[in-house]
This record gives C-alpha cells, structure tokens and sequence, in this order.
C-alpha cells in the first residue's frame, strides 16, 4: 500500500511540473505566469477540482511514444471565482508546446460538457503552437469537437478566453465562437496562417505582432475586447469580470452589496453639457458617475470608441450599457459602431441583462466608404437588437438624437420600456439649421431672423418638450437625477416578460 501511495505522489509531482522545471523556467524568462500559476491566480484559493491529470496521448509514432507526460498539455478543471462556480481549461505550453492531440481534446471536451450540464461559465486560457503534427487528422477531429460544443454552449452559458501566448491555426478559431477574449500586449497573439506562410503565398513581410498581435486585434480587427499589459492583470481582470455575468441564461444577474445610494444626487452632471452644442464632452464620466461606485467593465474599448459598451450595476445589479461617445466622431454610428454594439445588445439579451442605453447621436457616418461598406447591413444589425430584445430597455437622451439614429439607439419606437430626456436634448429628423436649410432654400441671410426661426423649429419640432407631448418620451429628467430614475425605472421592470413570435415557450433562446 505504501508503494502504491508513493507512486501516486509521484505521478502527481510530475504532472504539476508540466512539462518540466527547465521549461517552467524559460517560461517565466519570458514574463509569463505558468498554466497551473494562472489557474490558481483565477480561481478561489483551494477551490480547485482538477480533472483528467494522468491522461496522455496516444500517439506511438515519430518519436512520441517515449515521450509522455501527465496532463498532455492542458489543465482542466472546476473551481469558483468568488464563491461562484466555473469551469475551465488552461493550455500548456511548457508540455508539448501546449498542441492539441486526440487525448487533449477529449479533456477539453469533458470539461465543456461538465460546464453546459452545470449551467456555469467556462473560460479557456490559451497558449498553445496549435495542432500536434504528429496525430494530423485526429488532431482536425479534436477541434471540431470543441467548435460543436461551443456553439451549444453559446447563449446558455458565458464563455470567456484569453489568450496568454500564441494561438495559431485551428487553434485561433475557438475564442472568437466565445462571448469574450481577451490578449495581453506583446506575449500574445491570434492568426489563422503565420508569418511565414503569408509571405511564402502573398509574398508579405509581416512580424507576429503586426499579423496578429493584442493591438491589431483590439483596434482593427474586433477579434478582441481588450488587452492587458500581463498575465497578472488579465486573470485579475477576468475575476472582475465574471462577477458582472450570469451564471447561465436562466439564473438571472447577480446581486452584490453596494454601499452606494440608489438615490444618490449627483450635481455636476447637470454642468455636463457644454454650452456649444458642437463642444464634445466624455459620456464615460456620466457613466461613472451613474453606475454603482464608479465601477465600469468596458467592453472593446479601443475598437469603434465612438460608441460605448460594458458592464455597470446599478442598486447592486448587473447592466448592460450602449452610449454614443461624443468625444470621438462626434458620436456618430457607423458600420463598426453599430456592429460593436448589435453584438452586446444581442449578449445582454440572452442572459437577461438589462440595457440602459446613452443617447447623444448626430445621425449616421456619411460617406461613399461607409455605404460601400454595408452601413445600412451593419446599422440593421442594431436596429434588429434593440427590436428584438425582451430585456428591460431604458433610454436616455443627453443632447441629441437625430435621424434614423435615433430611431435605432434604443427609442420607444422600436420596444425601448422607458425613456427619459434631458432639458437639453433635442429629437428630430435633422438639426434645426439643416431643417431649415430645406425649407427655406438657404435663402435667409438675416442672422437675426435665422436665429429666431431655428429656435422657433426646434420648439415645435425638436425639443424636449416636443417629444414628451407626443408620447415618444416618458419623463424630462434633471440630469443630476439620472441614477435615480434609472434606478427606479429598473426596479419597475425586473418581472418583465415579454412575448416574441420567434422564441419558444421555454423560453430558451434559439
């Protein structure tokens, strides 16, 4: 019996070692935490529950045979973040360069599966130099089990990845069929074809960063929603994360204690408006200032930054929020804004999240670019998030809204619950100037008499005021009082349902 726990303790010393001390030390020469550091930074201290350690490859052919270890570089396991249960799986490129072989697969598919049954968020750490060449075919097998269960998985459970190291090949396809995914500048990086291959077929001389490195994709390309500067502040950050989310799309948001005051005053947004109606102001400080103690997940922050999306809560609930920025493009939409923030709605929506969206809006990006790009395919995309939503949608307007914008930024028109307005905000089909530019056929040239009609169009047609006689808004709030109402218009709508010809009736998203 001795014998057999000694030999236990020793198959499970060299499976922690991965793929070796000498290994573990060239990896952190490089900056980076280990497979096994990262899980343990994740997870909740001795939460962990570790599955599948002895398994190997099988593999006997090309110099495999007698070269085995424990785990087959990859970790999988079942852990909580702050007390709320996760599933996940940690590649390791210290063992086998982190490939995927046939027994790999199998690991990352069990625990897939372990996390739908369970009805909790999986998140997948990447490292890895793609397929094991040595098992060819049944490697192409294994990510095809993996891409399956991640789209059965998708809208039922969150999935989150981030990428840690290399992530190449079949390898690049799994983060992007997930919610999120994350990279960390320098060390990480995302491509179908490497640098070599490119240059081979399309005669390219590109490096691994400018093919696909943590800045391409989080400013170009909107494969990723962030990135950080370590592996340290990624795994932070994922924790922080994970306490936004739903565990799945039946459970609801989570509620967390807040010391800050549901009804909480805050003066200096009534001063947030410039004077200058073309004067740009930060919508970021009248999110801060909105949500609960300041605390705002971004979401693709550096992609399309002239809208917002990310997570806030409000009274200690989760919320999704979409808010044109104004200090960037003015805050107009176009095709990769409108994109950006049709794929957030679309998240918040099948795990019930509320949406409070920011309205400041201009109308759309003109221009012979945008529209040869798919503008209205792109702009559709978000009307049909807003209209399809059943989540509880409320709507502020700060200072404009104004075209078909407005129309598709959240308004009542299209299934918004709730709209408030500022005394400063202004709806309309145009800006008064270009109203009147129409009808009068720039033919007034008396600056008085210009001045005087733009204030009398704007209200009869654009003010406030104009818009609340006519229903499309339900209340002119001070802007001080904004946490408030939202607050409260929240709190009115957490019990609602909401009939669509397209769901089913157990109300599990298509």
């Amino acid at each position: 019996m001795k014998a057999n726990h000694n030999q236990l303790a020793q198959r499970r010393e060299q499976a922690l070692l991965g793929g070796g001390a000498e290994r573990i030390a060239a990896h952190h020469a490089r900056g980076k935490l280990t497979a096994r550091e990262r899980v343990e930074l994740l997870l909740d201290q001795g939460s962990c529950i570790e599955f599948d350690m002895f398994v190997e490859h099988r593999c006997a052919d090309f110099g495999m045979a007698a070269n085995k270890m424990p785990g087959d570089g990859v970790i999988t396991c079942q852990g909580t973040i702050n007390g709320r249960p996760v599933f996940l799986f940690a590649k390791d490129i210290s063992a086998f360069h982190g490939t995927l072989s046939e027994s790999h697969a199998r690991k990352i598919a069990k625990i897939q599966d372990l996390a739908l049954k369970n009805r909790a968020p999986l998140i997948g750490l990447f490292d890895s130099d793609g397929a094991r060449v040595q098992e060819g075919t049944a490697a192409l097998a294994g990510y095809g089990e993996q891409y399956r269960r991640s789209v059965a998985a998708s809208g039922v459970i969150p999935q989150i990845s981030v990428i840690l190291g290399p992530c190449p090949g079949a390898d690049a396809f799994s983060p992007p069929m997930t919610d999120f995914v994350f990279m960390v500048n320098d060390t990480s990086s995302m491509f179908v074809t490497g640098p070599d291959v490119v240059q081979t077929i399309t005669n390219e001389t590109v490096t691994v960063e400018e093919l696909g490195g943590a800045s391409v994709h989080t400013t170009q390309s909107s494969v990723a929603d962030s990135n950080y500067d370590n592996d340290v502040t990624a795994i932070l950050q994922m924790r922080r994360l994970v306490d936004f989310l739903p565990a799945n799309n039946l459970d609801g948001v989570p509620e967390w204690s807040s010391f800050d005051d549901w009804e909480r005053i805050e003066p200096s947004l009534d001063t947030l408006i410039p004077e200058d109606p073309d004067q740009p102001y930060d919508i970021k400080e009248l999110i801060l200032k909105v949500v609960d103690e300041g605390d705002f997940f971004e979401i693709q922050a550096m992609f399309a930054s002239n809208i917002v999306t990310g997570f806030g809560r409000i009274a200690g609930r989760t919320i999704g929020i979409v808010a044109n920025q104004p200090m960037v493009l003015a805050g107009v939409l176009d095709s990769d804004a409108a994109r950006k923030a049709a794929r957030f709605v679309r998240f918040c929506d099948a795990f019930g999240i509320p949406v409070v969206t920011l309205v400041d809006v201009p109308g759309f990006l003109p221009g012979t670019s945008q529209e040869h790009g798919g503008l209205i395919k792109h702009g559709a995309k978000l009307l049909f998030a807003f209209s399809q939503a059943t989540v509880p949608l409320v709507t502020v307007v700060t200072r404009k809204a104004f075209g078909a914008a407005y129309t598709i930024m959240g308004s009542k028109h299209i299934g918004a619950d709730v709209n408030y307005v500022w005394p400063t905000a202004h709806i309309g089909l145009m800006s008064a100037k270009s109203a009147l530019a129409i009808i009068d056929g720039c033919t007034e040239n008396d600056p008085d008499q210009v001045a005087e009609r733009v204030k009398k169009y704007e209200e009869c047609f654009n003010s406030s005021f104009a818009a609340a006689k006519q229903g499309y808004v339900d209340d002119i709030i001070m802007p001080c009082q904004t946490r408030r109402h939202i607050a409260q218009a929240l709190a009115a709508l957490v019990r609602k349902t909401s009939e669509q010809p397209w769901r089913k009736h157990d109300n599990i998203p298509l």
